[in-house]
């Protein structure tokens, strides 16, 4: 891999999520470590899946991997870094203040806000410390998906501005102090990221378009952060070793289109190119092979065994349309298709002249793309935009709380305001207003990727908090969130997912949290799948013979009910598309004009 010429000491992975950002990392990891180096591989993804990759059990401390002298690996374990940050904040002050008052402080401190803040702070020590990782001669970030690892990005400028102006001493994570002894760290981080000497950003896509643009979008963010020494990675490209095979022909040619109009701001960045693998990439020996061409490899060309294939999405639009309402949520890992799924069901139900309301909570939304061009009247299309939702929120906090302060005191709340903390309240919100429209219509929501999503979700409790501690009031909406999601009725679960063994073992993960938040999935979805498909090129065969025991294991193991997407040479956007998945035929002779809204 080109990556490997010359690597700095720091390599931080970045991209669309499902684009393959973990196998290469691990892979590179691999390489270095087999090469006499010593590295530590990190993973700031609240969704980790190192564990499985790597086939070791991993914790928020270096572990090493066995099978390769020289390789450790840790996870950056929110809920670990969230209890300890907890501890050394309150910690000091039990044996001098009554139980009730630490009660209070450790209350302060049980927010979404204090899971990414100090999880960031273990993040900054390895990044803006040099000495935590002199060990080392690399260490190497597998980051979150894009929408996250930019939020991650930007909390140090939004953390150190906001210490700067704030006087008030508190916020609410509790007490600044905390904050304002890390502040040096956090300028040591980012200056370390910017540094092209010690520090290179790769952007990982596959040879897809929206994964390129999504590339192109995060490589000029991560710019005007400072952050200008990228390189690009291009992983999955797919070429063909039997031209009689229509389906191999017609995945080649995508690849080579996708290429062909590679955005201009990516052109001029070093590239690696990586060919499609045989199998999924999990384990020390296939990351070893990771990045090497499989043509001359000598796959069997054995019959693919008896398989039971899942319908497709169609009797599942007809049992979600029975219920005449409520919300529908599209979840899983980053990648799989959860935009695709929740556009799909949209437009079906839209097109059977249901209302309908689509929209996402994803940092990284691609939806105003999926249904693009050709929507029907009766949908409408949105995206909760953080900034938006922020502004709109605050505005409602300060004619509501401070209309009857004096200007001290609005001043004060203002202030308290612009804690970065604030925008993950009013997005909260924004999801709570959007899921209370199922009352009578169907709200589709495309949600974020695994582990924001349950953030989300496992914040409700301290979004009640913080939100009656601006306001001193609880909007219906957000009262009645929990029990909706968690009325079989009114919301349903959709787990989307991919016949691969990190995909569907992370949907299983999901649907476990889930049900512990007692939300019980309605039925999975399986995208993208070669199951159904004839092919004969030997490799969409190996992986089409791959496929068999993650679907049996969804089908067998893990869900009430099993739809499946079979893979398609044109990525399924617009009204015909969408409407094909669920095999039903766009009858407007003419484009119609889709409802689009900023926000909910």
């Amino acid at each position: 891999m080109e990556i490997l010429a010359t690597p700095t000491r720091n390599l931080f992975f970045t991209g669309k999520g499902g684009v393959g950002k973990t196998s290469v990392a691990c892979a590179t990891a691999v390489r270095l470590a087999d090469a006499g180096k010593r590295v530590l591989l990190v993973s700031a993804d609240p969704a980790s899946n190192l564990d499985e990759v790597l086939a070791t059990q991993l914790g928020n401390q270096p572990v090493a991997i066995a099978a390769v002298p020289g390789l450790f690996a840790m996870n950056l374990d929110p809920e670990t870094a969230a209890k300890e940050y907890r501890e050394r904040m309150v910690g000091p002050y039990r044996t001098m203040l009554p139980p009730a008052a630490i009660a209070s402080m450790e209350e302060q401190f049980s927010g979404s806000c204090t899971l990414e803040i100090a999880a960031f702070d273990e993040f900054s020590r390895l990044l803006g410390d040099p000495t935590a990782t002199t060990d080392f001669d690399h260490v190497i970030f597998d980051t979150a998906p894009t929408g996250h690892t930019l939020r991650l990005l930007t909390l140090p400028s939004a953390w150190s501005g906001f210490m700067e102006s704030n006087t008030t001493g508190t916020s609410c994570l509790g007490p600044l102090a905390g904050l304002q002894s890390q502040q040096k760290l956090y300028q040591e981080t980012v200056k370390a990221l910017a540094d092209p000497a010690i520090t290179t950003l790769v952007l990982v896509a596959r040879a897809e378009a929206t994964a390129f643009r999504e590339a192109a979008r995060t490589s000029g963010e991560l710019a005007e952060l400072g952050v200008k020494n990228q390189h690009l990675v291009v992983n999955a490209v797919f070429q063909a070793t039997d031209p009689s095979d229509p389906l191999a022909v017609a995945m080649q040619r995508r690849s080579e289109l996708a290429l062909d109009e590679l955005p201009d701001s990516l052109r001029n960045f070093p590239q690696t190119i990586i060919p499609l693998a045989a199998n999924g990439v999990v384990g020390v020996e296939a990351l070893r092979s990771f990045g090497k061409s499989q043509r001359s490899v000598a796959i069997a060309r054995s019959e693919v065994s008896s398989l039971t294939i899942p319908p497709g999405l169609a009797p599942l639009v007809d049992e979600l349309e029975a219920a005449g309402h409520g919300v529908i949520l599209s979840m899983g890992k980053g990648g799989v298709g959860k935009t695709t799924v929740a556009a799909a069901v949209a437009v079906a139900l839209a097109h059977r002249g249901h209302r309908v309301h689509l929209s996402t909570t994803d940092p990284a939304a691609h939806i105003a793309a999926a249904v693009a061009g050709e929507n029907l009247e009766q949908l409408t299309v949105s995206r909760i935009d953080p900034a938006a939702e922020t502004a709109k929120y605050s505005e409602q906090v300060m004619q509501t709380a401070g209309a009857g302060l004096d200007e001290q005191g609005k001043s004060l709340l203002a202030e308290d305001l612009r804690s970065p903390c604030t925008e993950e309240i009013a997005v909260f919100r924004a999801f709570a207003d959007a899921v209370a429209e199922g009352a009578d219509r169907f709200v589709v929501l495309d949600t974020a990727p695994t582990g924001h999503t349950i953030l989300l979700l496992d914040s409700a409790l301290a979004y009640h908090r913080e939100v009656t501690r601006q306001t001193n009031q609880m909007p219906p909406a957000v009262e009645h969130l929990l029990p909706r999601l968690r009325d079989p009725n009114f919301s349903r679960v959709l787990i989307v997912t991919l016949p691969e063994a990190t995909p569907v073992h992370e949907a299983a993960s999901l649907q476990r949290d889930l049900r512990r938040a007692g939300i019980e999935p309605f039925a999975w979805v399986v995208n993208q799948s070669l199951a159904p498909l004839s092919v004969t090129d030997p490799l969409l065969r190996a992986r089409q013979q791959a496929e068999q025991p993650y679907l049996r294991e969804v089908m067998s193991e893990h869900a009430a009910r099993t739809a499946l997407i079979p893979w398609r040479p044109q990525p399924p956007v617009g009204c015909a598309a969408l409407l094909d998945l669920v095999g039903e035929i766009c009858e407007s002779k003419t484009p119609q004009v889709v409802k689009e809204i900023t926000n909910v």
